[in-house]
C-alpha cells in the first residue's frame, strides 16, 4: 500500500497548473531570499543589541502577550457563541469579527481613533470617568495589536469546536456537569490544537502590528514604539539595520507557523484514532490487565498503585475479583427508589410510567423517534419536550445537568484527554463529591465491571469492549435516577457483546432507577429488558413484556427484526387481504375489515421445486434472490409476484437437496394454522 502524500508514477502534474504554482512559490519567497542576502551578518549582532532595538523588543513582547491575555479573555468566549449558539444575525456578527484581518490597518487605526479616541465616541467618557486615555499611551498600543489580532484566534478557535462533536458535552451535562464546567474541562482540553494554533497566530500578528498602531497609539519611543514601527524609523537613516531587525521579525514568524505545522484551525482531540487491539487481547478488562502500554506518564499517583492491580488477571470477565453481583447488590438494596412518569410531546408523543428498578428496551426503524426520546428525557433537543418525573421530584424545568439523568452514547463518548478513573469519577467530581472519595467510589465500579486494572489507560489505549465498560462506570457511579442507553453494544463483536451484556443485566437488577435502552438488537431487547417499548414515526404501537412482543408483534419491522415474516393487510373472513396484493388463509382471523399484521416464522415456510399437493392453504410461485448462513440452518429469501417477499429457514442438507441458487424457481407454502393474525 503507498503511503498518503506519496507521488507515485503516472501522477505527474500537468505542466498547465505546475508552472504558475511554481511561479507563485517564487514570487512569495523572492522578497524574503531578499532579506537573507542583504542582511549584513558581520553586524548583525551589534544591530540586534542596539538600545533602540532593544527597547523596542521589550515593548513590542509586552504588548503582544498583553494583547494575547484579551484576546484569550474575550475571543474564547466569543468563538464558543459563534461555533455553538444559534442566533438571529450570526453571520453578521462574524463577518463583523473577522473585519479586522481584510480591513487595511490604518484605516482600523482610524477606526479605533474614532472610537475610543479624546474626540471619539466613548474615549471623552473614559477619559472623565476612569482617567484613561488610550493615544500615545502603551494601552493603545495593546488595543491596537488586540484589534487586528484577536480574529485569527476566534477564526482558529471557531473551526476547531465546530469540529468537536456536542455529545461529548452533552454526555458531561448527563453526569451533573455545569455548562461552565463542561467547557473548562471538556471543551477547551479537546480543542486545545486550536487554541494554541489560535493563541500562537494571535501573539504573531500582534507582534508583528504596525499600522493600527502607528495610526492610533502614535511612535513614542519607549511608549508605543515596538518593533516594527523601529524598522520604519531605521529605513530612514540605517537601511542595514533595518535589515538585521526584519530578519529577527521574520526568524520569530517563521517559527511560529513551523511550529504549528499548518493546524490552523486545530484537531479536536475526539478524532484521533483508536489503536486496534492486539491480536489475542480480549475486551474483558482482565486480561489486559498488562501495563506494558503505557508508561508512568500516563497516569498519576492516583490513578495509578498498589490497589489498581490488586486483583488477579484471571479474573472472569465481569468483575476483577470475583461475581459482582453480591458487593452490587449489597449496596443497591439501601438505595432510594426512583419511579419515572413522562409526558413527551413534539415528534415523539407517548405517555412513559416505569417503577422503579425497571429497565424498558426502546426499538423501532430508524426515524421512528428513539434517540428523540432519549434527548428529550435528558432536555437536550427542540424536536420534543418531556414533562418528566422521578420519583418525587418533577424535573421538567431542571437544566441537563441537574435532572440526574445519565446517558450512555453508542460509543461511549469517554473523555480522551482524561484516564478511564478520571472519565469515571467525573460525574461524581461534578457533583461535588471529594476527589479522593470520587475516585476510591469510581475504582470500585471500574472493578466492578472488570475493567479496574486499567483504570489508568486514556481511551485510545482501551478496546472496544473495554471503553464501552467504563462508559457504562462512569454513567453508573454519577449516581443518576434515570439511566439511558443508546445502542450501547452496537460497536461490539459477538463474543464482547455477549460478556457486556451479560455485565448489563447484572448491574441493571440492582439500579435503583429506570433505565431505557435503545437497540436494534433483538437478543438485547429480550435478555436485558422487562418491558419493550416499540416506536413508529414517534408514535407507540406496543409496550409491552418481551414475551409478548415476541409472540405477538404489533409492527412489522420488530417482526422482522426479530426474523420473521411479517405482511399487513385487512382481515377477511378467511384470513388476510394482503396489502401488497394477495391473500393469506389463516385460523382464527379477526374481524372482517380489521387492520392487521400477519406473522409467519421463518421455520415455517415449506420450499418445493413443484407445486405442493396435500393439506396447505397458501402456496405460492416465487424466485430464489438470497441464501445466507443463519447459525446450523439456512436463510433463503423468495419474492413472488403472488405475495409479498418472504424468508424460509430450512437445513443445508434440504437447500443441496432441492439444488437451491440465486435465480431459481421454486414453490412455497404455508400452513393456515402456521400463520398467526395479529389486529393492529
Amino acid at each position: 500500500m503507498k503511503r498518503a502524500g506519496v507521488r507515485t508514477a503516472g501522477t505527474r502534474p500537468p505542466l498547465t497548473l505546475a508552472l504558475p504554482a511554481l511561479l507563485a512559490v517564487a514570487f512569495l519567497t523572492l522578497p524574503l531570499l531578499g532579506i537573507l542576502v542583504r542582511t549584513e551578518w558581520g553586524e548583525l549582532a551589534d544591530h540586534l543589541r542596539s538600545p533602540g532595538t532593544v527597547e523596542a523588543l521589550k515593548l513590542s513582547l509586552v504588548v503582544s502577550f498583553w494583547a494575547l491575555g484579551l484576546s484569550l479573555l474575550l475571543g474564547v468566549p466569543l468563538a464558543w457563541l459563534l461555533a455553538r449558539v444559534p442566533f438571529p444575525g450570526k453571520a453578521l456578527v462574524r463577518s463583523l469579527v473577522l473585519l479586522p484581518m481584510v480591513l487595511p490597518p490604518t484605516v482600523g487605526g482610524v477606526a479605533l481613533l474614532l472610537a475610543f479616541g479624546r474626540r471619539g465616541l466613548l474615549g471623552p467618557w473614559l477619559e472623565s470617568t476612569f482617567g484613561i486615555v488610550f493615544p500615545f499611551h502603551t494601552s493603545g498600543a495593546v488595543i491596537a495589536a488586540t484589534f487586528v489580532a484577536m480574529p485569527f484566534l476566534v477564526i482558529s478557535l471557531e473551526g476547531a469546536l465546530g469540529g468537536l462533536r456536542p455529545r461529548y458535552e452533552e454526555t458531561a451535562a448527563s453526569l451533573g456537569a455545569s455548562p461552565v464546567r463542561v467547557f473548562f474541562t471538556v471543551t477547551l482540553p479537546m480543542v486545545a490544537p486550536g487554541l494554541i494554533a489560535g493563541a500562537a497566530l494571535t501573539w504573531a500578528r500582534a507582534l508583528g502590528e504596525f499600522g493600527a498602531t502607528i495610526t492610533f497609539a502614535g511612535n513614542l519611543p519607549g511608549t508605543t514604539q515596538t518593533l516594527p514601527l523601529q524598522v520604519y524609523l531605521l529605513l530612514q537613516d540605517e537601511p542595514e539595520a533595518a535589515t538585521s531587525v526584519s530578519l529577527l521579525l521574520l526568524a520569530i514568524a517563521m517559527g511560529v507557523l513551523i511550529a504549528l505545522r499548518g493546524r490552523w484551525t486545530g484537531t479536536p482531540s475526539d478524532r484521533r484514532p483508536r489503536p486496534a487491539p492486539e491480536a489475542g487481547a480480549s475486551d474483558t478488562g482482565s486480561s489486559d490487565s498488562g501495563l506494558s502500554e503505557s508508561g508512568p506518564s500516563e497516569s498519576g499517583p492516583a490513578e495509578s498503585g498498589p490497589a489498581e492491580s490488586a486483583g488477579p488477571e484471571s479474573a472472569g470477565p465481569e468483575s476483577a475479583s470475583g461475581d459482582p453481583s453480591a458487593p452490587a447488590a449489597a449496596e443497591d438494596k439501601d438505595t432510594e427508589r426512583w419511579a419515572l412518569h413522562a409526558e413527551v410531546t413534539g415528534f415523539t408523543r407517548l405517555t412513559l410510567d416505569a417503577a422503579p428498578g425497571t429497565t424498558i428496551a426502546v426499538v423501532g426503524p430508524n426515524g421512528a423517534g428513539k434517540t428523540t426520546l432519549l434527548r428529550a428525557l435528558l432536555g437536550l433537543t427542540p424536536r420534543a419536550h418531556a414533562d418528566l418525573r422521578l420519583g418525587g421530584e418533577d424535573v421538567t424545568a431542571l437544566p441537563p445537568h441537574r435532572r440526574h439523568v445519565a446517558w450512555v452514547p453508542q460509543d461511549g463518548a469517554l473523555f480522551p484527554h482524561m484516564s478511564a478513573l478520571a472519565n469515571t469519577a467525573y460525574g461524581l467530581r461534578a457533583q461535588g463529591v471529594a476527589r479522593a472519595e470520587a475516585r476510591r467510589e469510581a475504582r470500585t465500579w471500574l472493578d466492578r465491571l472488570g475493567v479496574g486494572p486499567l483504570a489508568h489507560r486514556r481511551p485510545t489505549q482501551l478496546s472496544g469492549g473495554q471503553a464501552q465498560r467504563v462508559a457504562l462506570a462512569r454513567a453508573l457511579a454519577a449516581r443518576p435516577r434515570l439511566l439511558v442507553l443508546d445502542e450501547p453494544l452496537a460497536a461490539l463483536d459477538q463474543t464482547t457483546r455477549a460478556h457486556v451484556r451479560h455485565t448489563l443485566r447484572t448491574h441493571l437488577a440492582g439500579f435503583g432507577g429506570v433505565c431505557l435502552i435503545v437497540t436494534h438488537d433483538p437478543v438485547e431487547a429480550v435478555s436485558l429488558a422487562d418491558r419493550v417499548l416499540v416506536l413508529d414515526e414517534g408514535r407507540a404501537l406496543q409496550d409491552a413484556t418481551p414475551v409478548e412482543v415476541t409472540r405477538h408483534p404489533r409492527s412489522p419491522w420488530v417482526a422482522r427484526m426479530l426474523g420473521r415474516n411479517a405482511w399487513p393487510g385487512t382481515a377477511t373472513p378467511e384470513g388476510l387481504a394482503l396489502s401488497g396484493g394477495g391473500t393469506l388463509v389463516a385460523t382464527d382471523p379477526p374481524p372482517a375489515g380489521t387492520p392487521a399484521l400477519a406473522i409467519v416464522a421463518p421455520e415455517a415456510v415449506s420450499v418445493h421445486r413443484e407445486r405442493p399437493e396435500g393439506s396447505p392453504r397458501n402456496v405460492w410461485p416465487g424466485t430464489v434472490r438470497e441464501i445466507t448462513a443463519s447459525g446450523s440452518r439456512l436463510r433463503v429469501l423468495i419474492t413472488s409476484e403472488r405475495a409479498p417477499d418472504l424468508v424460509a429457514e430450512i437445513t443445508p442438507q434440504s437447500a443441496a437437496e432441492l439444488g437451491l441458487a440465486d435465480g431459481v424457481r421454486v414453490w412455497t407454502s404455508v400452513k393456515a394454522t402456521e400463520a398467526t393474525i395479529v389486529p393492529l
